[in-house]
């Protein structure tokens, strides 16, 4: 399997993203310029100009026509995907670290850091595609303040819409998850698998799994209609992503040690891979290895035929999967409940008797 470097950044890669079709993929970055290219080759289609900050976090919409990016500038930017024209920017009061499109593409939600004497805040904003960006308010429709808890900040990392526009889903600095009323912002819900930061979190296309990646060493798979935990994968190092296979029943983890002691080890020791975990055995089967550091952010493609990760070394790896994984079927692990094995003996030697017989 070998991958396409895709070398468009000049700093370390915070986010990819495939769109809804996957024949697009959608990259950012700390160097201020998000990037779009072909996933079928690897060719870059094109950048969106006008951040001054990192690039948090961005998001495509359902027919890939508009773009939402999260940065460091205190801004969101909505853009025209095909043009790569900016239609306006939203300003917030501290550094926007995720946005997400809503069912419908007719509203995007947004969560900033704390700043200054500004609390961290989740943000609704209705940009409706049918009608002039020039009348789109620069105000959100819906604001939720994020107060201190027991006097410390606890900072937002994802946002996502749940299925039908019903809830706002976020994740937590402090290994929490809540869920809020998209309409009052009211909260929800509130639960924790985790006991460090939620790096990322995924979903898979129908929004009925989510896979959420720790500083704890583990990633965890729930079910997103009773939010039941449903299985763990554990590694030893810290997990910054992990997807959800659309075609097989597996996942993608990408992690690695943290970046400010990378230098001191080589490419090998600070396990800089992608790891194969199966989905319901909990197995890891096979890694991935190329990148020169912490793997930030991986994305599969829809048709669950290449994936992209990108790391702290600016490098996007586009892997585009063999036949052989394609093809191959998992194996299903054989255990006898008592009895059970030796009936299929029995079986087997009667079935040799009656070939026996025709002779």
């Amino acid at each position: 399997m070998r991958p396409i470097l895709l070398k468009g950044h000049e700093r370390s890669i915070t986010v990819v993203k495939f769109n809804f079709d996957g024949d697009l993929l959608f990259t950012g970055s700390k160097d201020h310029t998000p990037s779009v290219w072909r996933s079928e080759n690897g060719e870059r289609l094109g950048t969106f100009n006008g951040h001054k900050g990192t690039i948090w976090d961005l998001d495509v919409c359902r027919f890939s026509k508009r773009v939402v990016t999260a940065s460091a500038d205190m801004a969101v930017k909505l853009w025209d995907c095909e043009t790569g024209e900016c239609i306006k920017t939203f300003n917030h009061h501290g550094p926007v670290r995720g946005a997400a499109w809503a069912d419908g593409s007719n509203m995007f939600a947004s969560i900033s850091d704390p700043f200054v004497e500004h609390n961290a805040q989740i943000s609704v904003y209705d940009v409706p595609e049918n009608e002039d960006p020039f009348n789109y308010s620069d105000s959100p429709r819906l604001e939720i303040d994020l107060p201190k808890i027991d006097g410390k900040r606890v900072n937002p990392t994802n946002i996502v819409w749940l299925n039908l526009n019903e809830a706002l889903f976020v994740t937590f600095d402090n290994g929490s998850i809540r869920l809020y009323d998209p309409v009052t912002g009211e909260e929800l819900d509130e639960f924790y698998p985790h006991e460090k930061k939620i790096n990322r979190v995924s979903f898979n296309q129908d929004k009925t799994l989510f896979i959420t990646s720790s500083a704890d060493f583990t990633s965890k798979l729930y079910d997103v209609v009773d939010l039941r935990h449903l299985k763990t994968y554990k590694t030893d190092r810290p997990v910054n992503d992990a997807v959800i296979s659309e075609t097989k029943d597996h996942i993608l983890l990408g992690g690695g040690q943290e970046a400010m002691s990378v230098t001191t080890t080589s490419g090998k020791v600070g396990k800089f891979e992608t790891r194969f975990f199966h989905l319901v055995y909990e197995e890891e089967f096979g890694t991935v290895k190329g990148h020169f550091g912490p793997i930030n952010a991986i994305a599969i493609n829809p048709n669950g035929r290449c994936y992209a990760s990108g790391a702290e070394d600016g490098y996007i790896r586009l892997h585009h999967f063999d036949k052989s994984y394609l093809d191959m079927k998992d194996p299903v692990p054989e255990e006898f409940i008592d009895g059970e094995e030796e009936d299929d003996d029995l079986e087997e030697k009667e079935a040799d008797g009656s070939d026996d017989d025709s002779d």
